[in-house]
């Protein structure tokens, strides 16, 4: 049936007026000059500014081109243009509304100079801006055009060191400052630092305008430069009748100078603006900028300007309203503002809508596992159990980088749809981006396909090799090159083989194989991408032949269909790859043609959250993940705070740089930022991401139970609701994955009726059913993917070599013989936890007592008793101390303070035990040891380790030192049973230390707790010679016999000791399986 089209020319609805309340209606009024407006979240400050603006039009005669309304994202102007127009019921010739950057670009073109400029000038993106720094700063080192100061030197060609100065030259002209603005200020202050970078400033800004580019920084310069010319000034004054700005407080004051220009003089001109919103200092705005108004634009009078407050929140209940005035009650002073005002600002009265009074949940978990989980169990919920639309949910973070990808792997996991937003996490660290990313850089750059490299490549989805058949394809052609080679030379490492592969396909024709035919396909496909960037085509069209030329883009496809877990990964990929073509589309069309060097540089760069200008469209039915910084101006019904911690939110660290370009001000240097100032700018951040929220607010937080482990934010206190703690994982999440284990845990538990169980076990066969892609609702529903089912495996290749003698370290004795699981998981398996920071505080304690405090010993060729008894300073340790602080890692601030506290304490403890020893000699420090011991039945065992110290008492016997910095202090019988000490001993009795102590017997062991105090001391427990059996044999020698019998046996079985609660396999282990628990 054919369509057919009729134009309907009837008139459109005449808008409907909204209802302001009084605060409202009074901006709506205003009778002209400067006014701000102080409106906090819900209180409709662009229902009001739209309303003023067509008062202006529509009640006082103005034409829309003679009213300039600006703003400061692409978005919020669009939106803010719609309603404009919506509300006039009419389109305008000019646009009602735009950002600040677009208005500085078109006042430029207006007046740019048609000989000097015959193309449009371009904008740099900030990546764009580093880029051209890091050239430039290459270039100064052999111009020495700028000449930066010698301890700057190595620093020159770093990212890090481009940034800053990116930061400087911004700052600088943030503040309007010319280079020599800048050179005499940094003369004046001492900074030859920022003498040399106005040097350099100079070329960069030479350099831009041989390219008719701009950045930001220098567009908003210009526009100000330009609109303070009186000829500029008057035509720009003439035109616009009435300046209104949206989120004045964002302004830094480059914009406010502009502004000045423009609607200076006392005319009508509306500010709207929320200075606890003020949360962009790191991009130069300025919050004194919005607290200072009133004094900057005085009415034509001469008085301050005026100030009316919005007094009516419809966002949210009162239970939501109470915490966000918790909140701001701790941020800082009003500037110029009058007191009446800004009390009617911070205590606005909540209008009882939908959603009222709302509700707030403050959670505290055990770990960040923990936390992620529940947090994906509240969204579930939310969404299942409340009705919520997934759009209406947002997860907010307070940093991007460290926290969206973690997050977002468990909301995918628990079946959430999320989106983020493509430039919140850097692209180059997207999973699915980084092969492409590398086999780009290797095609452009030769010298970076590696050994390395060229392993990363085939075991990638571009090479879609595994790690064995990588190895397999070594072997060929290690053999092959053997063969070549004929005795003549040693054949290449089967690495540097592969690499020449990857290089050259022709390496590879000549072979068979699986391994072979992929590694070919692979090398092929880099030759053609090689090809195209010889002939300089553009980055864009290389990713494509790298992207097309596999079979990766069909089994992404084949995923996503399937469903499951492994669907929302391939959906993930697709998203990725898809925004790094964006990307690459985006660079070709502003540089034309982008080398293919150019835009990994450019990729490389982004490393903090782009402009929001970029930000590209929302899906509708998706959760939010996103920083605390991109949620300004956005809201929904449901909003989860995550990782509210100590240390990090607030985070009052001063943020230290070499140029510290937060320190230029207009007159010279500036004062570093106050940690109040500091502290104000944190809780504005937080005071943001809490007034998200319209129905429900949850605040999450780790509360680890161990003495270093991260701690709740002392913000949550502020909210003024006790917290709820939830010390594990969801018992029972809503999600698939949560199904199939309760259904499993009931299939398989005794306790439960044959009935239950049975009926359990019929929905789990329902699950495996194929669907119509032919795949089962869940993979894990069935019994041949559970763990534990299966006949148990023995490796080909033994544990140990059978005719070889058994190596054991005297640690790993006593972790073998505690639990053979967990020693071969942590050593063999290499699965062990990432060492924390109670490690690095017993690491400098150890090197402080071996360099400081070990007589002999303390140099590796140092002659016995040289040296043995000279008293040690403890100020001296404390200030070596001191100068190797800085590089431990601490989950948080306080906690670095109460260990640093804790190391003096236990230095100063150290010294006046070594002190206080003249009967014992010293004579060595960190010794190391190799001796080989007999057992039975002909095994022979190579004892290795390193002793802490060795000390002769007065008997010239050897005894051995352990010093030990953890809080638990072992009893007496513990001591006296240890396996490490008792080895030890047995070492020394079978000559291990006898280049140091000759043939002088054990004399015993001592562990040294130097945490723990003793009179001033610290806490000594020895461990006496050991006696021995009928059989001669000690109790040590039977711990050996027992572990090499292990190793042997290659069994190794969980088993249950003093040291299970801080096992970092305990989730998996089957000896501590929590009553119920499903391994999957």
């Amino acid at each position: 049936m054919p369509v057919t089209y009729r134009l309907d020319s009837s008139p459109l609805p005449q808008p409907v007026p909204p209802t302001l309340d009084a605060s409202q209606q009074s901006v709506v009024d205003s009778p002209g000059g400067p006014l701000l407006v102080l409106a906090g979240p819900g209180t409709g400050k662009t229902t009001t500014l739209v309303e003023a603006v067509v008062d202006r039009v529509e009640r006082r005669g103005l034409q829309p081109d003679q009213l300039l309304v600006l703003t400061f994202s692409r978005k919020a102007a669009e939106e803010l243009r719609d309603r404009i127009t919506r509300r006039l019921g009419r389109t305008c010739a000019s646009p009602m509304s735009s950002t600040f950057h677009s208005f500085c670009y078109a006042l430029l073109r207006r007046y740019q100079p048609a000989e000097l400029y015959a193309d449009p000038l371009r904008l740099l993106s900030a990546p764009e801006q580093d880029v051209m720094v890091r050239e430039l700063l290459r270039h100064s080192r052999e111009t020495r055009n700028a000449v930066w100061p010698a301890s700057l030197q190595q620093a020159l060609g770093t990212k890090g060191f481009a940034r800053e100065v990116h930061a400087v030259l911004s700052r600088a002209r943030e503040l309007g400052l010319d280079p020599d603005d800048l050179a005499r200020i940094g003369a004046r202050s001492d900074r030859p630092e920022w003498t040399a970078a106005a040097a350099f400033m100079r070329e960069y800004l030479q350099v831009l305008d041989f390219e008719s580019s701009l950045d930001y920084a220098e567009l908003v310069h210009r526009a100000v430069l330009l609109a303070e010319s009186v000829d500029v000034q008057r035509e720009l004054r003439a035109q616009f009748r009435a300046v209104f700005v949206d989120e004045y407080q964002d302004t830094d004051p480059s914009q406010v100078r502009l502004l000045k220009a423009i609607a200076g003089d006392g005319r009508d001109l509306v500010v709207v603006g929320d200075p606890d919103q003020s949360i962009y200092a790191f991009r130069g705005a300025d919050v004194r900028g919005i607290l200072d108004f009133p004094a900057q634009f005085p009415r034509i009078d001469g008085q301050p300007g005026g100030v009316v407050a919005l007094g009516t929140t419809r966002r949210f209940g009162d239970n939501l309203l109470t915490a966000s005035r918790r909140i701001a009650a701790g941020i800082g002073v009003r500037g110029s503002i009058g007191a009446e005002a800004f009390q009617r600002f911070r205590n606005p009265v909540a209008v009882p809508g939908e959603y009222a009074p709302g509700l707030v949940d403050v959670m505290t978990f055990s770990s960040s596992g923990g936390e992620a989980d529940n947090i994906a169990d509240v969204v579930r919920r939310a969404h299942l159990d409340d009705g919520v639309p997934w759009s209406e949910i947002a997860v907010l973070v307070r940093s991007g980088v460290s926290a969206i990808p973690g997050l977002r792997r468990v909301l995918v996991a628990a079946g959430v749809p999320v989106e983020v937003a493509g430039d919140e996490v850097p692209l180059r660290s997207e999973p699915a981006v980084a092969p492409l990313l590398t086999a780009l850089r290797c095609v452009a750059d030769p010298a970076a396909l590696t050994a390395e490299t060229a392993r990363a490549l085939l075991i990638s989805p571009l090479g879609n090799l595994d790690a064995a058949q990588v190895r397999k394809l070594g072997r060929l052609l290690r053999r092959r090159d053997r063969e070549s080679a004929r005795g003549q030379r040693l054949p290449l490492p089967s690495g540097e083989l592969v690499r020449q592969a990857m290089a050259d396909p022709a390496l590879l024709v000549d072979l068979d194989g699986l391994e072979v035919a992929r590694a070919l396909r692979l090398s092929q496909l880099l030759a053609t991408a090689r090809v195209l960037v010889a002939e300089r085509a553009a980055a864009e069209e290389a990713l494509w032949s790298l992207w097309v030329g596999t079979s990766w883009p069909q089994r992404l496809r084949s995923a996503a269909e399937q469903g499951g877990p492994d669907s929302r990964a391939a959906h993930r990929d697709l998203d990725a790859i898809c925004a790094l073509f964006e990307v690459a589309a985006r660079a070709e069309e502003k540089q034309q043609r982008t080398a293919a060097r150019v835009f990994l540089e450019h990729v490389d760069a982004q490393q903090i959250p782009g402009d929001t200008l970029a930000d590209r469209g929302v899906r509708r039915d998706a959760v939010r993940l996103l920083t605390a910084h991109r949620s300004k101006g956005l809201e929904w019904r449901v909003v989860v705070i995550a990782g509210v911690q100590e240390g990090l939110w607030p985070d009052v660290r001063r943020r230290g740089t070499l140029l510290q370009a937060d320190r230029l001000g207009r007159d010279g240097l500036l004062e570093p930022l106050s940690q109040a100032a500091l502290l104000s700018e944190e809780r504005r951040l937080f005071y943001v991401a809490v007034t998200r929220a319209r129905q429900r607010l949850v605040v999450t937080a780790v509360a680890s139970p161990e003495p270093e482990g991260e701690q709740p934010s002392r913000f949550l206190s502020d909210l003024g609701v006790s917290p709820r703690h939830c010390p594990g994982r969801p018992s029972r999440p809503l999600s698939l994955a949560g199904l199939v284990a309760e259904l499993r845990r009931t299939a398989g538990d005794p306790t439960c009726s044959d009935a239950l169980r049975a009926a359990a076990a019929a929905r789990l066969a329902r699950l495996t059913e194929p669907q119509a892609s032919g795949q089962p609702v869940s993979a894990f529903a069935n019994p041949d993917n559970w763990w534990g089912l299966r006949e148990r495996s023995l490796s080909e290749v033994p544990l140990r070599p059978e005719d070889q003698s058994m190596r054991l370290s005297a640690s790993g004795l006593s972790a073998l013989n505690a639990c053979p699981l967990r020693w071969f998981l942590s050593r063999e398996a290499a699965g062990q936890a990432a060492r924390g920071s109670a490690v690095g505080f017993g690491n400098v304690l150890h090197v402080l007592a071996e360099h400081l405090g070990g007589g002999a010993g303390a140099g590796a060729d140092s002659d016995a008793g040289a040296d043995a008894n000279v008293d040690v300073d403890p100020d001296e340790m404390i200030r070596h101390l001191d100068s190797v602080w800085d590089q431990l890692q601490f989950a948080s601030p306080w906690i670095a303070q109460r260990e640093r506290a804790a190391a003096e304490d236990a230095v100063r403890r150290f010294a006046r035990w070594h002190n206080s020893r003249p009967h014992r000699r010293p004579v060595g420090s960190e010794v190391a040891f190799e001796v080989e011991a007999p057992l039975e039945a002909g095994e022979r065992v190579v004892l290795t380790g390193t002793v802490d110290r060795l000390e002769l008492d007065e008997r010239g016997r050897v005894v051995v030192v352990d010093f030990k910095t953890g809080r638990q202090l072992p009893s007496r019988n513990a001591v006296e049973t240890d396996a490490q000490l008792a080895l030890y001993q047995l070492v020394s009795d079978r000559g291990g230390f006898a280049s140091r102590c000759g043939d002088a017997p054990s004399g015993g062991a001592e562990l040294v707790q130097l945490r723990a105090d003793d009179s001033g001391l610290p806490k000594v427990l020895v461990q006496e010679p050991p006696a021995v059996d009928a059989e001669g044999r000690r109790p040590v020698e039977t711990d050996l016999i027992q572990a090499v019998r292990t190793l042997r046996a290659e069994t190794f079985v969980a088993t249950g000791n003093v040291h299970c609660n801080r096992c970092e396999f305990a989730r998996q282990c089957p000896a501590q399986q929590r009553q119920g628990g499903v391994l999957s």
